[in-house]
């Protein structure tokens, strides 16, 4: 089967949009996805900077949405024409998984940034028979087609803007995950969201539909009047006494911080604003050796990192949804489409802050 995906050939080179070739049918457990929609990550990009640890040439994309044109085997669950927003990958088998926690499946790293399932590797080539990369995320979505284990897709409501339902798959699924599941935020707790991208957003909107009082820091004024639209008190990350004055704001402390920056000071601070017991939530990951400032963790203060929101996706992503319909949980007002040929000025936008969630379309 031959279709189109922007293919990454190098850490430093563009995106070139070329034809693919996948051999053979869905194997059984897979799904054949026509790809109405996939959102542009950070974790995407960030195999520019994996200093070689992600094999390429390769298609990346995870966050996709799509319709299944053919299934292998009658125990995938879905039928050809089923809707569906596919996430993660995980082995479904070891211990983790079994005990509802895929995000920490054994093989999370193996299946899903560092080169996915071994028997898959032979089936992806470019037009001319050259090797690309097995699925990334097990999916590979910046394309017209993905083949993906039936695992990683959710069934939706056909009545749906699927196009845009991709990034729930991860990015939008992380942030409101971290509240909703890790946190628990409710009525009467105080969120603090570090970074106002796409997964500080969603759990900004997640926290205020809990009911909890968030307050959102950001260097960007853009981002910050975003947050402040979604009912989020706004302070920029330079402000002087940041963690004091988060305290004043709170009684005593926040009960909860979310990092999606990976900037060790705002780490630092985010740690001091916390009230005694308040938890910290890592979901980026750290280019450096953190440092922690004495006193950051006294009074039972902890910090933890947290992966994929600690979601389940064939319930969180529904929960989503819901939320979305009930209007508390705006999303779609976070992505700007772009055609898959667009696929470079999508990521110079991402990169430049200009967009918050890019959605390639094919």
């Amino acid at each position: 089967m031959r279709f189109d995906a922007a293919v990454l050939r190098s850490y430093g080179s563009p995106f070139a949009v070329e034809e693919v070739v996948l051999g053979g049918e869905p194997a059984e457990g897979e799904i054949l996805v026509d790809i109405a929609g996939c959102g542009m990550c950070r974790t995407d990009l960030a195999v520019r900077r994996s200093a070689g640890r992600s094999p390429l040439p390769a298609v990346l994309g995870h966050e996709g949405a799509g319709t299944v044109v053919a299934t292998g085997g009658p125990d995938t669950g879905l039928r050809v024409g089923d809707p569906v927003v596919l996430s993660y990958d995980s082995c479904g088998r070891c211990r983790s998984c079994l005990g509802g926690a895929p995000a920490y499946c054994d093989s999370f790293a193996s299946l899903n940034l560092f080169g996915g399932r071994a028997e898959n590797a032979a089936r992806f080539t470019d037009a001319s028979g050259g090797r690309l990369a097995p699925r990334w995320f097990g999916q590979s979505s910046f394309a017209e087609y993905a083949v993906v284990p039936a695992r990683n897709a959710v069934r939706v409501d056909p009545a749906l803007p699927l196009e845009l339902l991709g990034p729930l798959g991860c990015g939008f699924l992380t942030g409101a995950g971290a509240v909703l599941n890790t946190f628990g935020a409710g009525p009467g707790d105080t969120v603090v969201v570090l970074g106002a991208g796409a997964v500080g957003l969603a759990a900004v909107m997640a926290a205020r539909a809990a009911g909890a009082t968030v307050l959102a820091v950001d260097r960007r004024p853009e981002r910050l009047a975003l947050a402040e639209r979604f009912h989020a008190v706004p302070l920029h990350a330079a402000s002087a006494g940041l963690p004091e004055r988060i305290r004043r704001m709170t009684d005593g402390g926040a009960g909860y911080a979310l990092d999606t920056t990976a900037c060790a000071q705002l780490i630092n601070d985010a740690l001091h604003s916390l009230r005694p017991t308040g938890r910290l939530g890592l979901v980026a990951r750290l280019p450096t050796v953190l440092p922690l400032e004495p006193g950051a963790l006294d009074r039972g203060r902890s910090i933890a990192h947290i992966c994929e929101g600690d979601a389940v996706p064939g319930l969180m992503i529904p929960r989503l949804i819901g939320m979305w319909r009930a209007g508390r949980f705006p999303f779609d007002q976070l992505i700007r489409t772009y055609p898959l040929a667009e696929v470079n000025e999508a990521e110079r936008d991402c990169e430049a802050g200009r967009v918050v969630k890019p959605v390639l379309v094919p």
